[in-house]
């Protein structure tokens, strides 16, 4: 009876959710970031545990003083607690979300389509180095492609409240997640017929995303508005943020379809990737006359509405920016290989495999933040000799609240308003920066006064200074 009930066990897809899951959790706790956003998260997190101090906004943006919703916060709150307050417990929770995904992909895409879509979909996702490499840490935007593609999915099922509830788990991942209300308004032209018989459901959801802003709210009306006039300056003095006219952002729309198509498809590989841009517009343009289903022309309206909308954004475009079109990506380019000719379609799939799988990051050493950083905040403690200390950092990538999750904890640490000390422990972290801590402008060390250095040493090549007071400043 047993070998007839394996016998119809998936047995492929349960090979790529097997190779999803190593290449996130394998040595999770070297591999995953531990810097500044990271540290944040977890001691605001923390104390909210501990104390009970609840918030009501999340993760400041990186342009325009904007805050996200505080519910990611929320989110990683029992993956915290349940690792006994370690790093690790939220990064394992993300990576966990980032594996169901590759199964949700395979799921959908079965649903629409077939087998075979699915499991190049769900493949090629699992083993993709840049979706590995913001599916192992704990960060706001590593939440995007999960809920990015459940709001899809829950709004073509006309499940508005689901479709709802993703869309501000998105909106608290990045602003980003805007983009998506574009297939999202493509939908509900489609089903405009069945809206108007159910109506209710549709002012339900409003409801719903509308009571959602309640936190944001509250904090605006304690802080003059802060968040508001912020969102208002960031879209209508324009000269550095966004453009709001689509037709300007055609001239870059095939370098930032190369730019997304290099980095999730072609393992990086930049020479390579133009090549792969190339094949994929070309599966696009057949596509668009071989194949004819609703779930495809909604899959090209979220990728292509996302692209123009990176196109018009006048700042850097980072990896983590365009999580929103993770999933669809490999949707669309599962979708037009599996409908070409076999051989040609297993030779593609071989070389993008291998373009990931080489790119992956297990060719390189473990960067190893976390550890690095309990150890540089063990020898500090340690240093310190049990008496009163503050604390600096010197970074150009980088701020404190990583050092300050364990150091906090320490009851000799004493921050520069609360305490001047009589030693004061200088992190610096050579790239980029001068490690010169004496007479530095940086805040954490002017305050701190006259100063020399009475002692240095290093922990995987980020230096740290014990200074002393220097009433004659020689």
């Amino acid at each position: 009876m047993v070998l007839p009930k394996l016998s119809r066990l998936n047995w492929l897809l349960i090979f790529i959710i097997a190779i999803s899951a190593f290449m996130r959790l394998y040595r999770i706790g070297d591999y995953m970031e531990f810097l500044g956003d990271q540290g944040r998260d977890v001691v605001i997190v923390r104390d909210f545990l501990k104390h009970g101090n609840l918030f009501f906004i999340g993760p400041q943006t990186s342009i325009g003083n904007m805050y996200l919703g505080p519910y990611y916060y929320y989110f990683i709150a029992p993956s915290l607690l349940l690792s006994n307050f370690s790093p690790i417990g939220p990064a394992i929770f993300i990576a966990l979300l980032s594996i169901l995904t590759t199964y949700l992909i395979y799921k959908i895409t079965v649903k629409y389509f077939d087998n075979k879509t699915g499991y190049i979909a769900s493949f090629l996702f699992a083993i993709s180095p840049v979706v590995i490499k913001y599916s192992n840490f704990s960060w706001n935007p590593n939440i995007m492609p999960l809920f990015a593609l459940l709001f899809i999915y829950f709004i073509d099922q006309k499940k508005y409240i689901y479709a709802t509830l993703a869309f501000i788990m998105c909106l608290n991942s990045h602003y980003l997640a805007l983009l998506l209300l574009f297939p999202a308004l493509f939908i509900i032209i489609l089903d405009r017929k069945y809206i108007t018989h159910h109506w209710s459901s549709v002012i339900g959801a409003l409801f719903t995303f509308l009571l959602s802003l309640a936190p944001q709210l509250l904090f605006d009306l304690k802080h003059d508005g802060q968040n508001i006039k912020a969102l208002t300056i960031f879209f209508t003095q324009r000269e550095t943020t966004v453009s709001v006219l689509p037709y300007k952002a055609l001239p870059i729309l095939p370098a930032m379809f190369n730019q997304v198509t290099t980095r999730l498809l072609a393992g990086k590989v930049e020479s390579v990737g133009v090549i792969v841009s190339i094949i994929f517009s070309v599966l696009i343009i057949y596509s668009l006359f071989k194949i004819k289903n609703r779930f495809l022309n909604i899959s090209l309206v979220w990728f292509f509405s996302g692209l123009v909308g990176l196109a018009l954004y006048k700042q850097h475009i980072y990896d983590h920016y365009f999580g929103f079109i993770y999933p669809v990506i490999f949707i669309l380019l599962a979708i037009t290989v599996s409908r070409i000719n076999k051989y040609l379609a297993i030779i593609i799939v071989i070389i993008l495999s291998g373009l990931s799988i080489f790119s992956n990051q297990f060719q390189w050493e473990p960067p190893k933040q976390l550890v690095t950083t309990q150890q540089i905040d063990k020898s500090i403690i340690d240093k310190s000799n049990g008496e009163p200390f503050n604390f600096a950092l010197l970074a150009k990538m980088n701020y404190d609240p990583g050092y300050l999750y364990y150091l906090s904890e320490n009851k000799n640490y004493f921050h520069l308003k609360d305490l001047i000390t009589d030693q004061l422990f200088v992190v610096c972290e050579p790239f980029q920066i001068d490690c010169n801590p004496i007479n530095n402008p940086e805040w954490g060390i002017a305050a701190f006064g006259w100063a020399k250095i009475d002692s240095q040493w290093e922990i995987g090549d980020i230096k740290i200074f014990r200074l002393i007071h220097n009433p004659t400043g020689n």
